[in-house]
């Protein structure tokens, strides 16, 4: 396995960025409002737990706008150097006002929101939402890294082939918009992330990319050698990957959702993945090892994958996750998860 370093140098962006990477989707108030004191202290031991640059993701969708306003007031009351900090800022959700009640954007999802959302995908939209997402911030911080939200729900919304074909041209547009901005010194990277692999690689066709960002595409559960093989790819070519949604939205330590959907019991598709994960807990215990620390050693190791974000709501994970992906677990136990085929056999990087 490779050995984890405090930082790797993140494709050709010319950044150097440290094996975890902070979600904050919570600080939004997602399915649950913490207290500003608990949020701030969240915000407190990503500087403890990382030596050197901090490096978080956000987006104007979480809390329509609520979480980026957070993070700009969190860090001006701890008064933390802009230069400990890099921003990763999704757009493609704008801040309305809210006029019924509850966000009409996500419904369900978020918590005591003040506002709505609306989404803006197109070259002047995106633009749009890059300049509300810097005042939410602040003056003092502005995002370094930038991409447009969830292309592929975007894409999958499409009514036909030709709609399709009209959102494709919608994202290509919002990439030249926020390319300019790199070239303009404003950004410092642009990238892509998405659910779905396949989008990225369609993607990567027509737009130049910085960085890119899976989720929920290569983990312990699945791992095909086609993404492998274009993560492989893509490093060579200088872009920087990241590695996301590991726990397959839960799955993977025992919560009642799979990528962001609740298993059905009655469902044969389902009672496979059961199955799986009941052997796939037994060799933990037999070993003595958290099935999640085995889902975020496996996550950061393909030698292409500079770092594996993480959404940690409760403070105490934070430094206990830094210390993990340290401390390599026997080579035994990737042996029996091989032999028993919870991970393919054929696996290279472990």
């Amino acid at each position: 396995m490779k050995k984890i370093t405090d930082t790797s140098l993140f494709g050709r962006t010319g950044l150097t960025i440290p094996p975890i990477v902070y979600g904050t989707s919570f600080l939004g108030n997602l399915y649950k409002e913490l207290p500003w004191e608990s949020k701030l202290t969240i915000i407190k031991e990503w500087f403890a737990a990382i030596k050197g640059t901090v490096v978080i993701d956000t987006a104007g969708k979480y809390g329509a706008g609520l979480a980026l306003e957070v993070i700009g007031k969190g860090l001006r009351e701890l008064r933390i150097s802009p230069d400990r900090i890099l921003i990763s800022n999704k757009l493609g959700w704008y801040r309305v006002p809210l006029t019924t009640d509850e966000p009409t954007f996500e419904p369900g999802a978020w918590v005591n929101l003040k506002y709505d959302a609306v989404q803006k995908i197109s070259y002047d939209g995106i633009l749009e939402c890059w300049k509300q997402g810097c005042n939410l911030l602040g003056d003092t911080y502005k995002p370094a890294l930038v991409s447009v939200h969830d292309p592929d729900e975007y894409l999958a919304a499409s009514e036909n082939s030709e709609d399709r074909s009209k959102r494709i041209n919608d994202i290509i547009d919002a990439y030249r918009a926020l390319t300019e901005l790199r070239d303009r010194g404003e950004v410092k990277a642009v990238g892509i992330g998405a659910k779905n692999w396949h989008i990225i690689y369609e993607l990567h066709k027509h737009v130049q990319f910085d960085w890119v960002m899976f989720a929920n595409s290569l983990t312990l559960y699945t791992h095909p050698r086609e993404i492998l093989d274009f993560m492989q790819q893509l490093s060579l070519e200088g872009i920087g990957i990241i590695n996301s949604a590991v726990f397959n939205a839960g799955f993977l330590t025992g919560g009642n959702y799979f990528d962001y959907r609740k298993i059905d019991p009655a469902s044969e598709e389902d009672r496979k993945r059961l199955a799986w994960r009941d052997k796939f807990f037994q060799i933990c215990r037999d070993f003595n090892i958290q099935p999640g620390d085995a889902c975020l050693q496996f996550a950061l190791s393909p030698p292409e994958v500079n770092a594996v974000a993480l959404n940690p709501s409760k403070p105490e994970r934070i430094r206990r996750n830094v210390k993990v992906i340290r401390t390599p677990l026997p080579e035994v136990f990737w042996g029996a998860l091989k032999e028993n085929h919870i991970i393919n056999p054929d696996y290279p990087y472990l």
